[in-house]
């Protein structure tokens, strides 16, 4: 049964088919406004799925995320309790200095990540940085930035959602992970 998977490479596994090699470029026109819309999480409870949809429900695209990521981003979307959020900091902090996070845009695909360019605006020094999506998706959620990819990009995201998907159904359901991560 081992060989239906190899947790040592298992991040491997997960993977684009359609690889950016450089930062997409796009205008703004080209440009579609995706909206938080649930999490998926699979056999692979280390990589969760976010999923994002536009408005007309035409398009989804799915960010893999870290566990931790995904928590964080859960605790946010329940606007009926007052939580603390690890975003607090980096929100007072950017506030203080003048900063905001206009736009983020998904611009690139490279192996198992995905990258996103934060556009900024306060620092005539700093107007973007580019950042792995499942390392940038709760801020953007906290802070409410409007979140955009364009169709090619989602087409190649896409792909990387079907093969995740594959993988998971490979896995035997009686299959377990001992305590030292090996499979039984």
């Amino acid at each position: 049964m081992k060989d239906l998977l190899d947790f040592d490479n298992l991040k491997a596994q997960i993977i684009f088919a359609n690889e950016s090699k450089d930062e997409e470029t796009f205008h703004q026109n080209d440009l579609i406004q995706l909206f938080p819309y649930g999490l998926s999480v699979t056999t692979d409870a280390s990589r969760p799925m976010l999923l994002l949809k536009d408005e007309g429900h035409q398009y989804t695209l799915p960010v893999a995320v870290s566990p931790i990521e995904a928590g964080v981003a859960l605790a946010q979307s329940n606007r009926t309790q007052v939580s603390a959020s690890p975003h607090k900091f980096s929100e007072i902090l950017m506030r203080s200095l003048g900063m905001e996070i206009k736009q983020a845009v998904f611009v690139e695909i490279r192996g198992a990540n995905q990258y996103m360019r934060l556009y900024l605006t306060g620092n005539p020094a700093l107007s973007s940085v580019k950042l792995r999506a499942g390392e940038a998706m709760s801020l953007c959620l906290y802070l409410n930035v409007p979140i955009f990819a364009t169709k090619s990009y989602i087409g190649r995201s896409r792909v990387m959602s079907a093969e995740v998907e594959a993988n998971s159904q490979r896995l035997s359901p009686t299959a377990t992970i001992s305590e030292r991560g090996y499979l039984n």
